[in-house]
């Protein structure tokens, strides 16, 4: 498949009730075993590919060093790519539709683009966010890529409590209206794990939902239930590799007396 058949391929994947599952990764390595294991498609996470590398999460990582991941990763493996963009580098619409466009030339056939304030506090206004999603879509068309932009609303990580996610809700569900008429392909809620209010949400908005897998959120035959039509896993899969390396390395060294 080319390019832009590739991008078809990995928005068709996305359905509610039947969500495709992202196992995310940070490398062409990590691409190709969570590939063999049996994926439909690839995503980056932002904060794995940037602890990888040696960065803190919050585009710390050079936009240049990400772009050569992105880059490695679609040399070696043919699964459609989503990349984790964070807040697209840029504030402004035309400079975030111009990175964007720099992933697409890397090989990408979609995004997370967040609304909250990288580096700063709390979530961009609606209309500001919405003018950023439709830029980068109006760009991707320009490149004839079915870029699948998944809009990430950063509502509900602000607070880890789930009990103050209740009055939370209908402003979500506003911005993936926005969202949606801007361009966007998919909602990305994460943080929220209560029930009920995932099902909600789901039944609210037009877009397929993204739910992030982390504690209290329910498995994935659950989340399917409730309408959820895409489900992904963060940061996750990094920490638990690097327990398992940090905890074999250990045992070598005390093997070797070096403990």
């Amino acid at each position: 498949m080319n390019q832009a058949e590739k991008a078809k391929a990995f928005g068709a994947l996305h359905q509610k009730g039947n969500p495709v599952v992202l196992y995310n990764i940070w490398d062409a390595g990590t691409g190709k075993a969570v590939s063999d294991a049996g994926a439909k498609a690839l995503a980056t996470g932002s904060w794995s590919v940037a602890a990888a590398q040696g960065y803190a999460d919050g585009e710390k990582i050079p936009l240049e060093a990400l772009v050569a991941t992105v880059r490695s990763i679609t040399a070696a493996n043919d699964l459609p790519l989503s990349v984790d963009f964070e807040g697209a580098y840029s504030t402004e619409k035309a400079g975030a539709a111009a990175n964007a466009a720099m992933l697409i030339d890397a090989g990408a056939v979609g995004i997370n683009f967040e609304d909250q304030v990288v580096g700063g506090s709390g979530l961009h206004p609606i209309d500001q966010q919405a003018a950023r999603i439709r830029a980068i879509r109006e760009m991707a068309e320009a490149k004839g890529i079915p870029f699948f932009i998944n809009a990430r609303t950063d509502l509900f990580l602000k607070f880890s409590d789930p009990d103050r996610h209740v009055p939370l809700v209908d402003e979500a569900i506003e911005r993936a209206a926005a969202y949606a008429e801007a361009g966007a392909s998919g909602f990305f809620a994460p943080g929220l794990s209560n029930q009920d209010l995932i099902r909600r949400v789901c039944e609210a908005v037009t877009l397929p939902v993204n739910i992030m897998m982390r504690q209290g959120v329910p498995d994935v035959r659950t989340l399917a239930k409730l309408g959820v039509g895409r489900v992904s896993y963060g940061p996750g899969p990094y920490r638990a590799m690097m327990e398992k390396l940090k905890e074999a390395a250990e045992a070598v060294f005390a093997a070797a007396g070096q403990a």
